[in-house]
């Protein structure tokens, strides 16, 4: 049993695909206009971004920024079936709360 409620699992969840779409996608986007970025720059983006969704999200929600992961879990046999879907539904929330970030 969780000791979070759904509810913040799902805040959790979106935040953390929201901070990873800013901050990854963001730097990806400026790094059109802003050559010294280059790929490297976008790897440690997403990278740092990632490492610190872990570290901020992941005592609370498992932290997996991804359906893929989410459905890899469920799929495992490690996730409830009764939260795959409002994690999924959380991530794409999340997905497009950091793009809509960027403007």
């Amino acid at each position: 049993m969780n000791r979070y409620s759904l509810a913040k699992r799902c805040l959790a969840e979106a935040l953390g695909t929201a901070w990873l779409v800013l901050m990854g996608v963001g730097t990806a986007v400026i790094s059109g206009a802003i050559p010294w970025v280059g790929v490297t720059g976008v790897a440690i983006a997403f990278g740092l971004s990632l490492l610190t969704a872990a570290y901020t999200f992941g005592s609370i929600s498992g932290c997996h920024i991804n359906p893929a992961v989410t459905i890899g879990f469920w799929v495992a046999k490690q996730f409830s079936s009764k939260d795959v879907l409002p994690y999924i539904g959380s991530q794409i929330l999340g997905g497009i709360w950091g793009v809509l970030s960027c403007f």
